[in-house]
This record gives structure tokens, sequence and C-alpha cells, in this order.
């Protein structure tokens, strides 16, 4: 069952050059042969030849002029905005992108804990709670008590686990086939995942937040004759936290339906395909 489940932009820069830029060589000279004696091949008056020292001063200018020019345009400034508006307003990144920042350093149980006091670290944290929430541990009365001891507020402890413990009755486990254990019967891989596709919070402060997960599901069994095929599924898990003893800790959870992305017409796999991907394939720690 579900939960209830860069680029860094370097600037180029020119290393080596010799003077030999921009097609200039050497000092930029040109020499004119005048006529023995310097007279004017054309009849007139005697010319000077060219200051070479104000030939070298102009190439110099130009290069100065063209590099100068060049740096201009690697830091953006050669550029036309035909946006209207200034760049400089433009958020960098995507206000849904990853932050980049590791989200833990440890793990309880299994379970990734020490989240950052930011609201960052409380979206992380509300990611991973609900993955373990959304897991098959949850069907064996063991493995699900050490999870919510690991997630829940202290304030909340009993009445969380007085909720899953109704929700997970021995009931309902024999009704998806599984023994009071939750174990899945012979020849059959029982599959309950919760894949966390996106976050968001609603509310936060530093001692508080409410953090929004949009998950994908899998769940059923593996197996020729089962009755309940492994399916896929949309819902949305809200948590609401509390920071206590320096980590986000788990005061409610609520669950709804979507929202759901229309099926692609992929093939379905076999059941045996299913089951060795789940043994094969393992989860992850969730970062915001």
């Amino acid at each position: 069952m579900s939960l209830g489940d860069e680029h860094g932009y370097r600037e180029s820069s020119r290393s080596g050059d010799d003077g030999a830029y921009g097609g200039y060589a050497g000092t930029g000279q040109t020499r004119t042969r005048l006529p023995e004696g310097g007279g004017d091949p054309y009849g007139g008056a005697p010319r000077r030849p060219r200051s070479s020292s104000r030939s070298l001063v102009t190439v110099v200018g130009v290069v100065v002029l063209l590099i100068a020019a060049i740096a201009f345009a690697n830091r953006g400034g050669g550029g036309s905005d035909t946006s209207g508006g200034s760049t400089a307003d433009k958020p960098e990144t995507a206000p849904t992108a990853a932050s980049g920042e590791r989200p833990v350093k440890s793990k309880t149980a299994g379970i990734p804990t020490g989240f950052a006091r930011s609201e960052a670290g409380a979206q992380s944290a509300a990611t991973n709670y609900t993955a373990a929430l959304g897991s098959d541990g949850m069907f064996n009365t063991a493995t699900r008590h050490q999870i919510v001891e690991t997630i829940a507020d202290p304030s909340a402890m009993d009445r969380l686990q007085d909720g899953f413990d109704a929700d997970y009755s021995a009931e309902f486990l024999k009704s998806l086939g599984l023994g009071e254990d939750g174990s899945a019967p012979s020849g059959s891989t029982f599959v309950n995942r919760t894949l966390p596709v996106g976050t968001k919070a609603t509310a936060y402060s530093s001692e508080a937040a409410t953090v929004e997960v949009w998950c994908n599901s899998l769940f059923g069994l593996t197996g020729e004759s089962t009755t309940n095929p492994v399916t896929n599924g949309w819902f949305t898990v809200t948590l609401k936290l509390r920071w206590t003893d320096g980590d986000w800790k788990v005061l409610e959870t609520s669950q709804r339906t979507g929202p759901t992305p229309v099926n692609a017409d992929d093939p379905v796999s076999g059941a045996d395909e299913i089951g060795k991907a789940v043994e094969e394939f393992g989860g992850f720690t969730y970062a915001r």
C-alpha cells in the first residue's frame, strides 16, 4: 500500500600573445625604399620617411583597444538585452532546482537523519521520511515501529504508532495475500516502494514546517498466479514537521491522490522481470 506511504562559464583569456595579434607582427613598421639622393620619383619635393615610433604607437593602440573590447564582451557587456529588462532581475536558477547541498551525514535504522535547520533541510527530511513510510517495512510490525520511532516527534509518537498499526492490520495483510509478518507467499515478491518526484514547503519557520511531497509508487505482488499484480500510482503526501532535538520530526501525515500524468504506451513487463528489478535496484537518499 502506498503511504497513508556548472556549468562554470569560464572567461576566455589570451595567453602567450607575442604582439602577433590581429594580423600585426613585429614592430608594425613598413619600410619605403627611396631613390638615391632623396629625390621624389614623381617629380615633387623629397618625402620624409614615416616615423617608425609613431607607427608602433598606432599599432599598440589598436591592440589595446581590441583587447579591451574582448574583455568587455566576455563580461557580458557586449550583448544586447532583447527582453527590455535587466538581467540582474532574473533568477539564476529555477525555483525547483536542487540546492546542491548534502542532505545528511548519518542514518538511524537505515533512515537518513540529522537534517539541516533550513527550508531545504525540512524538504529533504520530509522526502526521506515519505520514502520510509511508503516502504515494504511498514508491513512488518517490528520494522514499522522502528521506522515511526526514528522519524516521529515524541509528542506524536503514540498517536502515529496507533494509527499505522490500525492501517496495517492482520486482516488487511491477509487481503493482500501477505502473511502476518508482511511476508510474501512462496514464489512471489512483495513490492511496495514510494518514489518521491518533487517537494515544496507550504509553510516554514525555524521551529516548524509543512512540506508536500509528490510521489509515484509501485505496489503489488509478483508471481504468475497473483491477484494483486504490481501497479503504479500517483499521490501527494503532506507532512507537518517540528524541529526537535536537533532534527526535523514528524507530527502528522496526510495524503491525497495525484497529480497523475497520462500513462505511456510502454509494454508491461512480466512478473519475473519486475521482481528481479526490485531486488537489484536499490533506493536513494533524497536531497532538496
